[in-house]
């Protein structure tokens, strides 16, 4: 199976099913260094595809490598991945500090070592102050961090996070977030799943929409709404004058449709419109505005987020 340079993550007709149940189907990517956001509701087939990556499961059919090796098979890969899944799974009976230093014993680390990997791993996800206390007190957000401890505590080449917000309060988020540029910025590649998108957008443009079980798109934001052209680009202006406005731009081809809404305590109006050609839209807009008359006063895409391609991809 042959991947591009740098590739991190290469799979061919990927598939894995439980029974009658199929939790992934023909995949085939190639994932490069960096950053890149796994997005999908529920069902998906994320978590699947991260376990397959893991080496916890066994594809049912077709290619998966890792850095260049058989997850699955590959005690090295171990070394060089760092895995924080979705389930929790933590010894209740033991403080963090215990649980990630005896994880990196099992990995093969000294007593030593381990002790001081441990340590700064735990300070890293901001939970020093409470590592020595067992974990069956902790709560959902603090369980989350140690499992994120865990993940990054051998220095992985790749990380690979199953939902790593979920439990999180505002500040444990804003936090991690803080944390995984850190690491992207250390030359650290990180596949993160989620559904939380504006936030998965705020770290990547790199993402892979999965949705029952196959990848709807690949590619950098822009690059996937590219690939929407048979979809209108929904488009928001405001504008002194909106109803001259309004005929103005119905007039050319590339307008499908407007609709106008009044704006409280403002004379103008706003415009949202559709266009089935936005590279020609904006170019007639800047002949519109050169032109005055109109009052234009301000300009926004309502569909260029991760949020909106989604919702047209999945209908």
């Amino acid at each position: 199976m042959s991947a591009a340079p740098g590739s991190v993550l290469v799979t061919k007709e990927l598939g894995r099913w439980y029974g009658q149940v199929v939790g992934l189907n023909e995949l085939t990517v190639d994932v490069g260094t960096g950053v890149t956001g796994l997005i999908g509701p529920n069902g998906a087939g994320k978590s699947t595809f991260l376990k397959l990556i893991a080496g916890e499961i066994r594809p049912s059919r077709g290619e998966i490598r890792v850095l260049g090796e058989d997850p699955f098979s590959s005690r090295e890969l171990k070394r060089r991945t760092g895995f924080c899944p979705q389930q929790d799974a933590l010894y209740d009976d033991m403080s963090a500090l215990e649980i990630v230093r005896f994880l990196l014993r099992l990995s093969g680390f000294g007593a030593s070592e381990a002790e001081e990997r441990a340590v700064a791993a735990l300070r890293r996800v901001n939970l020093e102050e409470s590592m020595r206390r067992r974990a069956g007190g902790y709560s959902k957000g603090m369980r989350q961090r140690v499992k994120l401890a865990q993940a990054i505590a051998h220095d992985p080449e790749l990380l690979v996070l199953d939902e790593p917000m979920t439990g999180l309060d505002p500040i444990g988020r804003r936090d991690l977030l803080v944390l995984l540029r850190a690491l992207g910025e250390e030359g650290k590649s990180i596949l993160i799943s989620s559904h939380v998108l504006h936030e998965v957008e705020s770290l990547t443009e790199n993402i892979l929409l999965l949705h029952r079980g196959r990848l709807l798109a690949q590619g950098t934001v822009p690059e996937v709404r590219r690939l929407l052209s048979k979809h209108p680009s929904r488009i928001e202006l405001s504008a002194q004058r909106p109803r001259e406005l309004a005929r103005e731009l119905l007039a050319h081809e590339e307008v499908v449709s407007v609709r106008l809404s009044a704006r409280a305590g403002h004379i103008g109006g706003q415009l949202d419109l559709e266009t089935n050609d936005a590279e020609a839209f904006y170019r007639r807009l800047t002949a519109v505005a050169a032109a005055g008359g109109y009052g234009i006063e301000s300009l926004a895409s309502s569909d260029a987020s991760l949020e909106a391609i989604f919702d047209y991809l999945v209908t």
